[in-house]
């Protein structure tokens, strides 16, 4: 490289550095977002690595890239390679869960909100974006998943070498609920250090492999089940799943209190059956209230991760074993979820940083 190409590369450089992630407010070149850079000839050729692939701010960091390349007059051709990988914060160094980067709790303060939808969901649009995604259903009272699924009746198979059980995969997603080993009709009747050593069972007992994301959809409440996980797990952080009203709402401030004592980031928190639009007249009708959920979140200083409209054919969907992700991309339904996954990545980007500038 001749000398005057070496001095460009170096305004290359601090140009670069200047630019700042616009929710991590730091450089992206300390956030090691370019992995190569080559200039020659008037021609600068650089990789662009994303934090997630679904991010808001993708597009922007892109833009900023180019736009303060396009002032250096000594570059003719900016040639940008786009590519993406998430990171992995605290849940990464999980001894019992090689290979997974971020666990993702989902969580609500009571029963019927909608919780285990949302979370199918939210794991099935992190999916769609490229994500490697699993799913473990850990309410053991009450496992939804192999009907959200279309996987009743289907146990697991055990990897002969290993001895541990093999999640079960479908729409790109990897599985696991006490419902794909017990019947339907069958109750499961245990005590707290019972329910205890099934979960650490299928933490410790399961293949899951490589994962960008591993979505807990946790029981209703803050039992057993939750305090086993968080002192088993580095769990990156939760996502609060409530609905408009009071009663919903109040049982929210338990969840966040419960995740808080035990040290665990709330993610943010999402509002399910927020309105109902009209199939026939797209009027809006807020059933159970109007914002209560988006008021709340401020009001506990936790952001705001979107609204889910009620909707019979998410409901029809989960009741056929096909989540609305799947049977209808394109719904309006379907894109809040895809929405609510770039807000949920990009949460959990903030708060891998947040614990790196802890640790250090």
């Amino acid at each position: 490289m001749k000398v005057d190409e070496i001095q460009i590369v170096k305004k290359i450089q601090e140009t670069l550095k200047s630019i700042q992630h616009p929710l991590l407010k730091k450089s992206i070149v300390d956030l090691n977002m370019i992995r190569h850079l080559e200039f020659q000839s008037g021609v600068l050729s650089l990789k662009l690595t994303q934090l997630s692939p679904n991010s808001i701010y993708n597009h922007q960091v892109e833009d900023s890239v180019r736009d303060a390349l396009a002032k250096i007059s000594e570059i003719t051709d900016l040639q940008i390679s786009l590519n993406w990988e998430v990171s992995g914060g605290k849940s990464a160094q999980n001894s019992s869960l090689p290979g997974v980067k971020n666990i993702v709790a989902v969580a609500s303060g009571k029963g019927g909100v909608g919780k285990s939808t949302v979370a199918l969901n939210l794991a099935l649009a992190l999916s769609k974006s490229g994500a490697k995604v699993g799913v473990l259903d850990t309410d053991i009272y009450g496992p939804s998943l192999p009907t959200l699924m279309g996987l009743k009746n289907t146990p697991p198979l055990i990897d002969g070498e290993k001895k541990k059980m093999l999640p079960l995969e479908k729409f790109g997603i990897k599985t696991m609920s006490i419902g794909y080993l017990i019947k339907d009709e069958d109750a499961a009747v245990w005590r707290g250090p019972m329910i205890g050593r099934m979960v650490q069972q299928f933490v410790q007992d399961v293949l899951w492999g490589d994962l960008d994301y591993l979505i807990l959809d946790l029981p209703p409440g803050t039992g057993d089940i939750q305090l086993s996980l968080s002192q088993m797990l580095s769990i990156t952080g939760a996502v609060i799943v409530t609905t408009p009203q009071d009663v919903a709402l109040a049982d929210v401030i338990r969840s966040i209190a419960m995740f808080q004592k035990v040290q665990i980031p709330i993610l943010g928190m999402v509002e399910n059956m927020s309105y109902f639009s009209c199939p026939k007249c797209h009027e809006i009708s807020h059933i159970f209230g109007q914002g209560g959920g988006e008021k709340k979140a401020k009001n506990q200083n936790i952001p705001f991760l979107g609204s889910i409209p009620l909707d019979n054919r998410i409901c029809e969907a989960s009741d056929l074993g096909k989540p609305i992700l799947e049977s209808d991309l394109e719904s309006e339904q379907a894109q809040k979820f895809l929405s609510l996954a770039s807000s949920v990545s990009d949460q959990v980007c903030l708060a891998n940083d947040r614990k790196i500038e802890i640790k250090l």
